[in-house]
């Protein structure tokens, strides 16, 4: 186990002990005794979902594979991989998602274009 701060660093066996002993750090008596006002307010007063809309669920996508991602090497200016590395691990992935999303709104944006008027 490491320590860089406010970051711990666990094993699986670690974690895997610590569950079978019952640890957790989250108080869940609090958590069920919160009212649904409460637990708005405390989802509120969370800085890391202050810039979220609260409707932002209503426009997700799931995403799963539908074939096997092709291997390609790719230049990107570096701004745009620093941007998107700089929100840690599964970068790639966003990437290939906002890709998508753009090949998406291109098509359905094609598809309207080609409708008989």
């Amino acid at each position: 186990m490491g320590n860089d701060g406010n970051i711990k660093r666990y094993t699986v066996d670690e974690l895997r002990a610590m569950r079978a002993r019952g640890e957790s750090r989250t108080d869940w008596q609090r958590v069920r005794a919160m009212s649904e006002v409460d637990l708005e307010r405390s989802i509120g007063e969370d800085a890391d979902w202050k810039d979220v809309r609260a409707d932002w669920y209503e426009q997700a996508l799931p995403v799963s594979p539908k074939q096997p991602k092709k291997l390609l090497s790719l230049r990107i200016d570096e701004d745009i991989v620093d941007f998107f590395r700089s929100h840690g691990p599964g970068y790639q992935t966003w990437m290939n998602a906002v890709l998508r999303a753009y090949v998406m709104a291109k098509r359905k944006e094609e598809q309207e274009k080609a409708r008989p008027r």
